[in-house]
């Protein structure tokens, strides 16, 4: 038995496994993980300087923090996380690591929220706050927490001068950050 198809019939027929394999691929995707490359982006600084992960990679290993950003309001886990790694910005400079924090928001007002959060923060000058307008790296690397409220699941990642990660942690809730001493002990423990 045979049934007839419209024009309509069959173009709906061969949409269905593009919309298949788009679901497929939205459930597979993970941040990136230990042995991979990391995906390249560029993303400006406060301060209004481009910075591309491949370049800062071929200078230094970089610690790459993902933060909450503006949820509504300034994050105090994140606060207390990036005054952690300030207040060990030697460690990482001996280290002769960048430090790389990005900081998720609507591109409306992510450059005035992101301002906000540094004004009690002096930044080293191997360290980078970066903006990520509308999320597009957040979910360019499937960190985009979309809970009401939420902005970006908090991650840190540590990658090598060829771009691999070597250390990959993102939490699922707001507590859970890599301190500054971890991410120290990993980074000597990778240089031996």
């Amino acid at each position: 038995m045979s049934f007839p198809l419209s024009s309509t019939g069959v173009a709906r027929l061969f949409r269905l496994p593009s919309l298949v394999l788009a679901i497929a691929a939205s459930c597979w995707a993970d941040p990136p993980a230990m042995g991979q490359a990391a995906p390249d982006f560029s993303l400006v600084s406060l301060s209004g300087q481009t910075v591309r992960l491949s370049s800062a990679t071929q200078n230094s290993d970089v610690v790459l923090v993902v933060l909450r950003g503006f949820p509504g309001y300034q994050c105090p886990v994140c606060n207390r996380q990036v005054q952690d790694y300030v207040h060990n910005s030697q460690g990482f400079a001996d280290a002769g690591v960048r430090v790389l924090l990005v900081y998720p928001g609507p591109a409306g007002e992510v450059k005035e929220r992101a301002r906000e959060f540094a004004s009690d923060k002096k930044l080293p000058a191997h360290f980078d706050l970066l903006l990520d307008p509308d999320y597009q790296f957040t979910q360019a690397y499937d960190l985009r927490w979309s809970a009401k409220g939420e902005t970006a699941y908090p991650s840190t990642f540590l990658i090598d001068r060829k771009g691999r990660v070597y250390f990959s942690k993102t939490s699922k809730t707001h507590g859970g950050r890599t301190t500054a001493a971890e991410v120290l002990d990993l980074i000597r423990t990778q240089k031996r």
